[in-house]
């Protein structure tokens, strides 16, 4: 009897830790599965700092892993780390990462970032190409809904939209 309760207890403590990377991974644009650290990757690994920085994306290393708020971030080296760790909100893609076009609409859809515009220092990400270029058509108008549309989406599930 003992050992069931054991076993229940251990189950049930495993999946409230994994809660946390679902309410993260909700607010987060992050991957599916866990990295070594525990944590969803965020950012398809590039290492944000390195891409605010350089305005191209550079692919970060599992070496130099930071969790932040549940999800896993990539970084090119300990200094780009630090520097994420000391202002993550300097850093953090705009939306949580998730494509700015489709949160001006009121969807989560998946921020790549090989789809990407730096503007005043802030990252936003896209779904695709053509929407980078619908997005490009209306910059601050679509930014702006986005703002207006994050505060009411954002801890939505990416399913429940």
């Amino acid at each position: 009897m003992l050992r069931k309760f054991a076993t229940a207890a251990l189950i049930l403590g495993a999946g409230l830790g994994l809660a946390t990377a679902s309410f993260a991974a909700d607010e987060y644009n992050a991957s599916v599965g866990l990295t070594a650290a525990g944590a969803p990757l965020g950012l398809h690994g590039v290492d944000p700092v390195a891409f605010i920085d350089s305005g191209t994306p550079v692919e970060g290393s599992a070496a130099h892993t930071l969790v932040h708020d549940g999800v896993a971030y990539y970084f090119t080296s300990a200094d780009t780390l630090a520097r994420f760790q000391a202002e993550p909100a300097a850093y953090l893609p705009q939306n949580g990462g998730f494509c700015t076009f489709g949160v001006s609409v009121g969807k989560k859809f998946d921020g790549d970032p090989e789809y990407a515009a730096i503007i005043d220092n802030k990252l936003y990400v896209f779904l695709n190409e053509d929407i980078f270029a619908a997005f490009n058509k209306d910059r601050e108008g679509t930014i702006s809904k986005a703002a207006q549309n994050w505060t009411d989406i954002r801890s939505t599930a990416v399913g429940d939209l």
